[in-house]
């Protein structure tokens, strides 16, 4: 039988809903929950402040509910306009600044109902869009960081943004809700349809993600359809095919679990649009549509058979994959500073705690961006790592925006240690409604006692891919961290160890439910081992590897030929 979600699909007109109608009654701060989960489609999750929860429940008023609203931007890319439409946007209607996500978009928290439509139509007046930001449909396509340092880089990115535009869904009731758009009825409201997604979409969200040796900062191996460029002499010639990532799992259920993609062959650039149909058709078929915790494209492959699922793409796309090309990966970091691209422009990456742009005491990020986006001639990037770029900047216009930086304290990457540099953490509590245990609030705690600790054994310096989450559904990809700690319940976590440096294998649980002061403990013990066993350029989590600390994991990826 299918879920509750089915049954609120399937009725919603091709998500309509009674979302206009939730949206307009002012008796209370909330839509109703089967509009909630449509209202996701459109870029949008009803939240409410968790830290007031118990304060307005004994005053016997409703929860503080609130919006977050997030953006479709395929590539994490903008032009210096919309970076300072966006900022006001911000000022207006969120609470808590900008947020940069972990799929190179922007959210926005804190938004009140009144104030949801007109944000939107904000975004929307920017040229930018937030549906299909969340939802059973195909997300934002996320891209190799810097799309234009060669300009295999650049027919990259463009790939990927076409891929966004051509998947996302054609409902016109986007328009109708949020941009005063006209109402289809009568034939008109019969005969529209989802070419691709059907009435009931995708039985869970899908991502896609394109990478780019030997970086991988997208965590290619993690995305539901994973697309790994592949240069020859300079030029794109198409693109490795992987699929079955995906983060998500729950604690104590051992059916649900993170798995990596495999790469089950090569595809030419003009081949692309017609294989990832197919793949979304395969899932949107054969995706399991009674347990939403089984639903994504993973588990059906699983349950299929990688074999199988290949051989229903190809059948569908109506050609055959050719063999996967050979491909190596650094790592899956960002580079910080500036680097110079093919066409002699240049590029300033600038890290972001786990990307709040915000003006504090010791950083002033909102008032500094806002003087670049002022200046700059450029276009502005985000990445998977919650972090931005400067992008095509004139040799001219370095020591300028070098000063801008400077002043506001945004260059903090020049004096991090190696861990701090790697960091990411979801936004969990109080918003997050999934959330388990504290991630966002609890890095700056965090970070500084790692510190001390990796500096008593002269490891400040030592790049280590740290992640956070507050719950185990991934969005910060804690099981591609070296060191991961994923919530369980207030102030305790799971400590997971071992994932590898380039985004390909998986970590384990090394201390299950355990506090501050034992994973402080654990990981003290294990950096002193680190500090005086390891070799030379040999990263953490392939240490705790290779010394027998954790059990060996495949690092080679499954490839079907």
């Amino acid at each position: 039988m299918p879920s509750h979600l089915e049954d609120i699909k399937t009725a919603s007109r091709f998500l309509r809903g009674s979302i206009a109608e939730g949206l307009a009654d002012p008796v209370t701060g909330a839509i109703s929950e089967d509009d909630n989960k449509l209202l996701k489609f459109h870029g949008s999750y009803q939240q409410d402040d968790r830290d007031l929860r118990d304060e307005r429940r004994r005053q016997k008023l409703e929860p503080a509910y609130s919006f977050m609203v997030r953006a479709r931007l395929p590539g994490g890319v903008m032009t210096p306009a919309q970076w300072l439409a966006f900022d006001k946007i911000a000022s207006d209607y969120a609470s808590s600044g900008l947020r940069i996500t972990t799929r190179q978009t922007f959210q926005w928290h804190g938004i009140v109902k009144r104030d949801l439509k007109p944000t939107i139509a904000a975004i929307d007046a920017a040229l930018a869009s937030t549906i299909a930001a969340c939802g059973d449909v195909n997300r934002n396509v996320v891209c190799n960081t810097n799309p234009v340092e060669s300009r295999a880089h650049a027919a990259a990115y463009a790939w990927a943004a076409e891929l966004s535009e051509h998947l996302k869904p054609k409902t016109r009731a986007y328009h109708e809700i949020w941009l005063d758009g006209e109402k289809l009825v009568g034939e008109a409201a019969a005969a529209e349809n989802e070419p691709l997604y059907g009435a009931t979409y995708l039985p869970r969200k899908f991502k896609i993600g394109v990478a780019i040796p030997p970086l991988n900062d997208v965590d290619v191996f993690s995305q539901d359809l994973g697309l790994i460029a592949i240069v020859e002499q300079g030029e794109l010639v198409g693109f490795n095919v992987s699929i079955g990532g995906g983060m998500g799992a729950t604690h104590g259920d051992p059916t649900t679990y993170p798995r990596l993609a495999d790469v089950i062959g090569f595809v030419a650039p003009g081949q692309l649009l017609t294989l990832a149909e197919a793949i979304i058709a395969v899932q949107r078929d054969w995706g399991d549509r009674e347990e939403r915790r089984y639903a994504r494209f993973k588990y059906t492959i699983d349950k299929r058979g990688l074999a199988a699922v290949k051989a229903e793409i190809e059948q569908r796309a109506g050609f055959a994959l050719e063999p996967a090309r050979s491909f190596r990966f650094d790592h899956n970091g960002d580079r910080y500073g500036w680097i110079e691209g093919h066409d002699g422009g240049w590029h300033l990456t600038l890290q972001v705690e786990s990307g709040r742009l915000l003006d504090g005491d010791e950083a002033r990020w909102l008032s500094g961006m806002r003087e670049i986006a002022r200046v700059h001639t450029g276009d502005i990037r985000l990445t998977c790592n919650q972090n931005l770029i400067i992008a095509n900047v004139d040799a001219a216009a370095r020591a300028r925006i070098d000063a801008i930086v400077a002043a506001h304290g945004m260059d903090g990457y020049r004096r991090y240690s190696g861990i701090r540099r790697h960091a990411i953490a979801c936004v969990a509590l109080p918003t997050c409604g999934l959330a388990m245990a504290e991630s966002e609030r609890y890095l700056p705690q965090l970070l500084p006692k790692l510190e001390a600790s990796l500096d008593r054994h002269g490891l400040l310096d030592a790049a280590i891919l740290l992640r956070l989450s507050g719950c185990p559904n991934g969005c910060s990809r804690p099981y591609l961290g070296e060191i991961a700690l994923v919530g369980r319940a207030p102030g305790r976590y799971d400590l997971r160890l071992g994932a590898d440096f380039r985004g390909q294998r998986l970590n384990q649980i090394y201390r299950e439910n355990v506090d501050e002061a034992a994973l402080l403990e654990a990981l003290d013990l294990l950096f002193a081992r680190y500090a005086g066993e390891r070799a030379l350029g040999e990263h953490f989590g392939d240490f705790l590897v290779r010394t027998g600390v954790l059990a060996s994991k495949k690092i080679a990826l499954e490839v079907i030929a």
